[in-house]
Parts: C-alpha cells; structure tokens; sequence
C-alpha cells in the first residue's frame, strides 16, 4: 500500500482536503502553473503537508482533474443523446466551453499534453471518440461542413478559451459571441448570421481587456515572455 493510498488521520485526511480545496481554486483562478508553495500557504498548512500527500504535482493534478474530464465527456455523450445533431454538437461546444471558461486549470489539461498522468490521459482520450461522433452525426445530416475535422473543434475551443481569458474582467459572457461567430461558419450555408447573444466589448472594455490579458501572461508565462 502506498503513502496515497494508506488511511488517514482524521486530521491528516482534513488537511489533504484543504490541500485538495485550495489546489483547485488556484488551478481554476491562475492555471496550472502555481507551485505546491503557493497551494500550501492557499490552505494554511505548511509545505512539508502538502509534499507528503503529493510530492509531484502532477500527481495533484491527475487526482483533480479525473473527475472534471469525465464531466466533459459526459456532456458529450448528453449531445448524443439530443435528438437534433445540430443541437448536440452545439450543446457539447457551449456547455464544456462554460466548464473551462471558469476553470483555467481544466483548459489546460483538456486542451494540452503537459499535464496529467495515467488516469488523465485515459480520461481525455475516451472525449474525443465522443466528438467525431457528434461531428460526423452533424455532417451527415447535411448542418456541418463536410471538409470539418475533430481538429479544428479542438483549435475552436483554443481560440475562444484565449477569448475568455482576455475578455474575463470586462465582461466574462462575451466569448459567447466569438462562438456563435465560429458556429455560424461550421454550417454548410449561412443566409443570414444567426442574432448575437449579447452586445460587444464598447472601448472601456476592450482597454480593459488589453490590460488585463497584458499582466494575465505576464503571471502565468514561466519565462516572463
């Protein structure tokens, strides 16, 4: 039995679920570039606690992060079960962008291979089956661009999750407008755009934006570029 594994103390196992707290509000707030220092003083417990119950913090991740890759697939597997294939495409785009929209941790693990163990790895291959799916659902029904890859589903989210994290302190809903955008150029046939959900970023926005994203990359760029 390993360390991970062997029962805790009632205090011990209540401080690995402060760890575990603070962990996922720091990876959902700044991504997965903080350090088990920072999750420590985050909890209130000394370092050493946190490096016992996970010495590596990939280790952290993957016991986070299992469980908020299998929500994901099981949005995809609800847009399979709507009955439109438009509509479930859509539904899976729009409600897994909403889970990495407030958790920039789950972006990065769904969205790269830095990060992430075993039990991830196998969590985020079992989604994108899911999604060609759906996608090829859609397209043979005629509502999808036949030339449409799984791919670009996957640099889609890239793209708008940027949007998000740019956007965020003037006006979190606003990356909802980038994919209706992007949703409108997936159909085979547009007459007419589809109406927006919502008005754009006016000038103070946009200054905002452009100064928040400048100190967001800023903190979050491990080389300081």
């Amino acid at each position: 039995m390993t360390t991970l594994d062997r029962p805790l103390r009632k205090d011990a196992e209540r401080n690995r679920q402060r760890v575990m707290v603070a962990a996922r509000e720091l990876f959902a707030e700044e991504g997965l570039d903080v350090t088990l220092d920072d999750i420590a003083r985050r909890a209130g417990v000394g370092v050493g606690t946190v490096y016992r119950r996970f010495p590596d913090k990939e280790q952290l991740i993957d016991a986070l992060f299992e469980e908020r890759i299998a929500a994901v697939a099981a949005i995809a597997n609800d847009g399979l079960d709507i009955a439109d294939p438009w509509t479930g495409l859509v539904h899976f785009l729009e409600a897994s962008l909403e889970l990495q929209v407030v958790d920039r941790g789950l972006k990065q693990v769904l969205l790269s291979t830095t990060h992430g163990q075993a039990r991830v790895e196998d969590a985020r291959d079992t989604i994108e089956p899911i999604v060609i799916a759906l996608l090829t659902r859609a397209q043979e029904a005629g509502v999808v661009r036949d030339d449409i890859v799984v791919h670009d589903l996957v640099l889609m989210q890239h793209a708008i999750g940027e949007v998000a994290d740019y956007t965020r302190e003037a006006d979190p809903d606003v990356w909802r407008r980038t994919l209706l955008v992007l949703l409108d150029g997936l159909r085979p046939d547009r007459r007419r755009p589809t109406p927006m959900p919502g008005p754009p970023l006016d000038a103070a926005g946009l200054l905002c934006s452009m100064q928040h994203w400048g100190g967001s990359r800023r903190r979050s760029s491990p080389s300081g570029a």
